[in-house]
């Protein structure tokens, strides 16, 4: 590149029209995986600063919740829009930041733009009930009202998408959002919510608190979830933070909405169309580098065709496009930071003092000492033990026999994080058997495809560690408003419920 990725980031902010960084010595270090490079040293908010945001996010629920819903999702149908007309700078930006692929980084911005899209639609479908009533002349009703503050802690691998999720629908429902980006990846928080307030002032918009970005590290978002101006604190990361949270909300009630770890298993059916799984299987596997909530790290296969697809998986290892993500043609880019490469390295090392045959796994001369590029690994497993059973945050692909479909749903339901799962096969049995009550436990089941990837029209999320919770599409909405039941009397009697009698 002809110029430094940190010049680069300044001319992508000014492209879309934000306020240019302010450099802060002392700050936080934000650096480009590509090379090491640093991007800015940004300010870190205080506690006090984060609690400054929490009562002006209340202050201005109490006006954003009168507002009507339709009208609410006019901002979110401007946000869109601006995020279309930028999109290339955007995801260039992301791409920069957190070391994705280009088209990956385009990708995550048209997500944002869909969920935008898919929000404003839902601004006039917020639809309650109309219930039978047993008492004459009553009317029985559901409806749903704004909840209040909405906390967005994101994590650092989708650093637009999950906050546009959370945020399209949490506005549209009646309620603001305070956004704790991932401390590495602060960036592009503060671009696209710089969007987001063009579009308040191109609106009309004088409130304040309606949206916010609080930068920093742990002690920001600690202060940020226990603040009791908070209603709904929704959290993506891994389970041990989920459980943080958890159990800072439980002491006084507050909803947690919670996207955690994910250690996601495909089943590989003799009767699969081979070419088509292979395809799936690889990008599942290495795509963002096995930095996704939703890579495939376990790869379950029928023992009559086990040889035949690791050999396969082997070769295509061999050829992965590996480099700059900025590059055409690249398919694997770096990993975040030299903790994560740790962690991989780790979890090879006890893998091989185990026993296990691994296949790559090595670091890259690319990029410069600060950068962490690394082959996909490919590791043979006789069966489902030690850090197996575990969510490494790397491109790392267990492969394990199994011989009857009982034995890989057990596999594939044997591990603590039930995100994501996928089946390939032609046979129907197999298939409806995989996504039905006896099959796979996880929030995400799919066949044909891979672990990875979902669209905005389905509720995202899963079970067990991955925290119960459901972003995006469906009737995910439901989790930033409050349900109420009303009853109306349109009569002149007053006959109780339960034919109770009651005179006085």
């Amino acid at each position: 590149m002809p110029d430094s990725l940190s010049q680069s980031v300044e001319s992508l902010f000014q492209q879309i029209g934000a306020a240019p960084l302010r450099a802060h010595d002392e700050g936080l270090v934000v650096r480009s995986p590509i090379d090491g490079a640093v991007l800015a040293k940004l300010e870190r908010d205080a506690r006090h600063v984060v609690a400054a945001r929490a009562l002006e996010a209340e202050g201005a629920f109490l006006i954003w919740r009168s507002v009507p819903a339709p009208e609410r999702g006019h901002l979110v149908r401007l946000l869109g829009e601006k995020v279309r007309e930028h999109k290339q700078p955007l995801g260039r930006l992301i791409s920069i930041e957190m070391g994705k692929i280009l088209q990956e980084g385009l990708g995550e911005v048209q997500e944002v733009i869909d969920i935008c899209e898919f929000a404003v639609g839902l601004s006039r479908q917020l639809y309650g009930l109309s219930i039978a009533s047993e008492r004459a002349e009553h009317k029985l009703l559901e409806t749903w009202q704004p909840l209040g503050p909405v906390a967005i802690i994101s994590a650092f691998n989708f650093p637009m998408a999950v906050w546009a999720w959370n945020a399209a629908l949490a506005l549209v429902c009646g309620n603001p959002v305070i956004w704790k980006p991932s401390e590495k990846t602060p960036l592009s928080a503060l671009a696209l919510h710089a969007l987001l307030v063009q579009s308040m002032r191109e609106m009309g918009i004088d409130l304040p608190g309606l949206s916010s970005v609080v930068v920093g590290e742990r002690d920001v978002g600690e202060a940020l979830v226990a603040h009791p101006a908070v209603r709904l604190v929704s959290a993506t990361g891994s389970s041990t933070m989920g459980l943080a949270v958890g159990e800072v909300c439980a002491r006084t009630f507050k909803r947690t909405l919670l996207e955690l770890g994910g250690n996601n298993a495909a089943i590989l059916a003799p009767s699969a169309n081979l070419e088509l799984a292979l395809r799936g299987i690889t990008f599942s596997a290495v795509g963002t580098a096995g930095q996704r909530c939703t890579t495939l790290r376990r790869l379950i296969v029928h023992t009559s065709i086990y040889r035949h697809v690791l050999d396969r998986l082997k070769t295509i290892y061999q050829t992965v496009p590996i480099g700059d993500p900025l590059k055409p043609g690249t398919l694997v880019g770096p990993l975040i930071d030299a903790a994560s490469f740790a962690r991989m390295q780790e979890t090879l090392a006890t893998l091989r003092a185990q026993g296990a045959q691994v296949h790559f796994g090595e670091r890259l001369e690319i990029g410069g000492p600060d950068s962490f590029y690394v082959r996909p690994a490919l590791v043979e497993m006789a069966s489902q033990t030690g850090p197996m059973l575990e969510e490494t945050f790397a491109p790392i692909l267990y492969v394990c026999p199994y011989e009857s479909m009982d034995e890989a749903i057990a596999l594939n339901n044997g591990v603590k994080h039930g995100l994501s799962s996928s089946i390939f096969t032609a046979n129907l049995y197999e298939a409806e058997r995989f996504l039905g009550p006896a099959g796979s436990d996880c929030g995400i089941a799919n066949v044909n495809i891979g672990t990875s990837g979902a669209e905005i029209g389905g509720a995202f999320g899963g079970e067990k560690e991955t925290g119960g919770g459901r972003e995006s599409g469906s009737d995910a909405w439901k989790n930033y408003m409050r349900r109420a039941t009303n009853t109306i009397n349109y009569g002149h009697a007053l006959p109780l419920a339960q034919g109770i009698q009651f005179d006085v």
